[in-house]
Parts: structure tokens; sequence; C-alpha cells
């Protein structure tokens, strides 16, 4: 007998034989949906991915213990990533294993031909993503007229990454009777009008616990000097030691930058993002789950759906650009019951901003410094005398060599070669500068909601130490600061707060950029240098004139106009006098210009002979 009562007899046996004892809050919740839509909201590692397979196996099965000769597909589920589809592939295949359902999967990075040929063997379940999966209804190889379920996973992920469209083309080429299960972390507007148009009478579902995200996660706020955060980066993977740690980074440079340093200083490293092959994504992923990697540095886009069973550190290099994306990095730790620890990598400058993400992010942190060298030391001693090899007994074919170890080198000495071994073995710590370590005030954080209202104020007198960038585009192409701002921000890894003011001309734009930033900013918008691949973007050496629809450099001294003298209040007013000698007249406007004295013309002169009528020449 199951002791799961209410799911489909075929995947309570898998669950069993997979160690399961109990469900989450949100696969319990989904048992009672019977043959409803539902829009489910629920944090990650809530096993959201368990919960659409039993909630849609009623509707696929019909009754039967298990699945006929597989044709066109009964299931469609739709992830935001290829990691994600992958693993939600993973997922369906030993839940549905004992049902004997086909799952395929379709996600770019992959070979075309080989799904196809995967789809025309006919599968149960398809799981994709959405612009592979848009390709494949476009050229006829994925049938969708018997769909009985459609599930979108991850939803409001897959609507910041801009798959509406493709969205709203795999749910229009579904049959119109099908269940469309909506899983999602947050709820924003945007999901909600896609459920209204795409459900029917939806069951909204709360996971238990949804407004105490990430109980299981310890979130530490490091403070940092600004040149100090890589070695800051170094310490704490020293000091954790964690079996798989995960360091996130803004751009695809910063990623290339950090694994090329954390090779050198011996940490097993892989990288991920979006410039890899999936194949090498694969390969990546592979490594930290077998061992032969410990540490992965990713972006976000990359890092998207990823999951690790040993995954016990998550370390922010560079601060996320919004708190859903931190509540999503942290996620990544911290699941189905496992403890984890979200450390944010803080420079002075970023404290105020820190704050402001943790209360929107509705987290509390525990501010501190970062582990010194001292306490890399010191938690390396506590792990050498916690080695479980000093319990176990000494073996008999070893006490010979032992005792000659002892008898030439001494206690003492041994021990000494022992130690050193094992500090030779790991990274040595970096000493790192002093820093103020940093509480915020009650009274700082009870006025943070209103901090919102000034955070892009019409005038950034006080942006402080920036630098300025001219943009190919301008009032005459229909430019605006609204969608301007955005694309700023997603194609440069900044947030609004690092954008100062906006200068609309005609054919350009001037954007000032904080200085802290700038470089970030250069990096993530590639080499070629354009925004959406068609405008241009030029960092300016200076500050640009503004009265002119071009660019000047700054000058110290400011000469007068033209030549004048400056103007002076006190000065008495001349007058011109008419009796007054020449001499003492004010020069004239074309003796101030000589420039602009026009020449006497000479005139002809006239002998009295009459003119050529046609050449208008005297005859001689």
């Amino acid at each position: 007998m199951s002791n799961f009562d209410g799911i489909v007899p075929a995947l309570a046996q898998a669950l069993e034989k997979r160690g399961y004892s109990d469900l989450t809050p949100v696969q319990k919740a989904v048992l009672e949906l019977g043959q409803a839509d539902a829009l489910v909201s629920a944090q990650t590692g809530s096993g959201k991915t368990v919960a659409f397979g039993l909630a849609m196996a009623p509707t696929l099965l019909d009754g039967a213990e298990r699945f006929g000769p597989a044709a066109a597909p009964l299931a469609l589920a739709v992830a935001p990533t290829r990691e994600l589809a992958l693993q939600v592939t993973r997922e369906l295949e030993w839940l549905y294993e004992p049902t004997g359902a086909t799952v395929a999967s379709c996600v770019g990075g992959m070979d075309m031909r080989t799904e196809r040929r995967a789809l025309e063997r006919g599968a149960h379940i398809v799981v994709g993503t959405p612009g592979r999966l848009r390709d494949h209804i476009t050229r006829n190889s994925l049938d969708m007229s018997t769909l009985k379920a459609v599930v979108l996973d991850e939803a409001d992920e897959m609507l910041d990454l801009g798959f509406r469209e493709d969205l709203e083309f795999i749910l229009d080429a579904a049959p119109a009777d099908r269940r469309t299960l909506m899983f999602s972390a947050t709820v924003p507007r945007s999901i909600a009008t896609l459920a209204q148009g795409y459900q029917r009478d939806a069951v909204r579902i709360s996971a238990a616990g949804e407004e105490k995200q990430h109980l299981d996660i310890e979130y530490r706020a490091l403070n940092v000097a600004q040149a100090d955060r890589e070695n800051a980066i170094i310490n704490v993977l020293r000091f954790y030691e964690a079996k798989n740690a995960l360091v996130f980074c803004n751009t695809r440079a910063a990623v290339n930058h950090l694994t090329a340093r954390f090779n050198n200083r011996n940490f097993s490293v892989v990288a991920l993002s979006g410039e890899l092959s999936q194949n090498e994504r694969s390969h990546a992923l592979q490594a930290m789950r077998d061992g032969r990697a410990k540490v992965c540095i990713a972006t976000d886009v990359a890092a998207r759906g990823i999951d690790l069973p040993n995954l016990e550190l998550v370390i922010h290099a560079d601060l996320p650009t919004n708190p859903e994306t931190l509540l999503h990095r942290s996620g990544r730790t911290g699941r189905a019951g496992r403890k984890g620890v979200s450390a944010l990598i803080v420079p002075g400058s970023a404290r105020r901003r820190t704050e402001r993400l943790l209360q929107s992010a509705k987290l509390t942190a525990t501010w501190a410094s970062p582990p010194s060298a001292d306490d890399v030391m010191r938690r390396d001693d506590e792990r050498i005398l916690a080695d479980p090899a000093f319990d176990e007994p000494v073996k008999d074919d070893e006490r010979a060599f032992i005792d000659a170890l002892l008898a030439r080198h001494g206690a003492e000495q041994v021990a000494a070669a022992f130690v050193r071994q094992c500090r030779s073995s790991r990274s040595a710590p970096e000493d790192l500068m002093d820093v103020a370590p940093f509480t915020p005030s009650r009274e700082r954080l009870a006025g943070e909601k209103f901090a919102h209202r000034d955070e892009t104020p019409s005038r950034r007198d006080d942006f402080g130490a920036s630098v300025w960038f001219s943009l190919s585009v301008g009032r005459r192409q229909n430019a605006e600061p609204r969608w301007l701002i955005p694309m700023l921000c997603r194609a440069g890894s900044i947030s609004k707060r690092e954008i100062g003011a906006i200068k609309m001309q005609p054919e350009e734009t001037f954007v000032q950029i904080a200085a802290d930033w700038a470089d970030r900013f250069v990096a993530a918008i590639g080499p070629d240098r354009k925004l959406q691949g068609t405008i241009l973007v030029k960092r300016l050496d200076g500050t640009p004139d503004l009265s002119r629809a071009g660019y000047q450099p700054p000058s110290p001294d400011k000469k007068p106009h033209r030549g004048k003298a400056p103007f002076d209040p006190n000065a008495p007013k001349r007058k011109f006098d008419k009796r007054a000698p020449v001499d003492q007249r004010p020069a004239a406007a074309h003796e101030a210009k000589p420039w602009a004295k026009k020449p006497n013309k000479p005139k002809f002169e006239n002998t009295g002979a009459p003119k050529h009528k046609k050449t208008k020449k005297r005859p001689s």
C-alpha cells in the first residue's frame, strides 16, 4: 500500500522508490485540483516540477495505470532555459517511469533533426524552451492536436526574458479544451493578464510559507573595500569549503575574469555564461555534480533553473539588480530542507543600495566583515582536528611503517609535515583591508519606503563622479527615457540608480553613468558597442556641450565670447555722444569686429562713352 493518498498509484510507487517520505505544501495543494486549471505561486526549491507532474497525471492517464504506444504528445511543459528544461525532463522521466511514458525534449542548442526524429517516433510528454517549440510547431514537426495539458514552468522568468509572443503562439496552437497550469515564483500583473487570457476558471494556489521565503538560507552582507572584492570572495570560499559553491556575476566578462583568477588560485572551477554552447554548459554542470569541480561562476541567464544537490554556498560577486533576482540566485541553495548560505559582497559605495534590495525582498541579512586570513586558518585547523581519519584504528599493515616514521623523525616532526601537507593543498587566504562593520539604523530602514521617490530625480546635481556616453539616437528617432532606461539597464547590467542625467538632442542622446560602473557598463554591452543591434554607444572624455548638437571637451577657463570683455554689472553705462571728439567715441561695430567690415566697392569712372548693349563694356 502507498503512503501517498490521492496520487496515481504508479506515481506513488515512483515517489517511494525515490525516497520521498512526505510531500511539500505545493505538491499537496495541487492534488486537490481535479481537472481544473491552476495558477500556482511557490518559492524556488519547493518541488514545483514534481507538483505539476502529479497534477497532470490524472488528466493524461484518464484512469489507466500505464500509457499506450507513444504517438502525438499528450502534455507539453515549457521552461525558460535549456538547463531548466533538461532538468524538468529528468524529473518527469523518473516520476513517470512506472507508467511507461516517453518524455522528449526540444531545447535550443541541440540538434533539431534529432529532436524531429524523436517526435516522429512518438512521445507522451514533450518538454522544451519557447523558441525551439515554436520552431517545431511552425515546421509541422510537433503535433499539438492531441494535447490534454500545457504547463508553463517559471512563467514570470519567461516573460522577463521576452518570451511573451512565443508563449502566446504556443498557447494559441494548443487545443482550446486543454488544461493550462502556470507555475511561477511571483504573480505580477503580466502573469495575471496571461492567465486571464488563456485559462478557464483557474484555481489560485499560494503555497504555504510563501511569505516566509528561504528560511533555510542564512543571508550575510559582507562589507568590503572596493579593491578587495575578489580577495573577499576567495576568503569566503576558503572559509566555508562548501561541497558546491555558485558565484554570480552580472556580465560574461566578469565570469571569464573570475574563472581565470580562481583557476590560478588552485580552485576547481567551471564557468557558465550565455556564450557557451549547450554541450559545454552540460559538461560544466556534470563536473559540479560528480565532484570534479567545486566552484561554478555564472551569469543570471545561464544559471536559471540550476539544481545542484550539494550546493551549500551562493556568493553575489556583483549585486543583483532587483529583489526577484536576489531571491532566484539565493534559491539555488537551501532546497528541499537543506541549509545554505547566501553571501553578498558589498563595497562601501553600495551599502544603501544593498539595504533597499534586502528590504524590497523582505529579507534580513547579518552585516559583517568577510573572513580574514586568520579566520580562514583557524577554520582549516578545526577541519584538520575534526577529520574522521583520526578516529580510525591503526591497521596491522600500517603499524610497521608508522613505527619507522616515529623512530626516524619523531612525533612532532611527523605532525608538522602532516599540517604542512594539508595546508599546501589549499589556496592561501588573502589579507584584507580593515573596513568598519556596517549596521543599518532603524531610522534609515523606516525611511527606505520613501527613498524610491527620489531615486531618479529630474536633476542629478549630486550624482557624484560620472562618465558621459553618447547614444546614436535622438528626438527625431522618437527616443524617450522611459524606453532608453530599461534598455540601458538590461544591456549594460546596471540599475537605474547608476544612471544620472539624460539629455536628448535631435540626433543623439547623452547619458550620465556613475564612474564606478562605467567600465562594467562598457564590458557588458560588448565589443561592437551597440544596443539592440543599431544604437551605437560612444564613451566621452568630458562633459557634452548641451548648447549645441555636438560635443566638445571641457575647457577649464572659459574665454569671453568673441574677444569681448566679461560683463561687469557695476560698470557705468557708456552712452554715445555725437559732440564728443572722434578719438573719444566708443568703437563702432565694424571696428570691434574688423572681419565684419565690408570693403568699399570701387566705383567705375564715367568717361561719358555709351555702354555696349550686349557686353555692357565701353568701346576702346
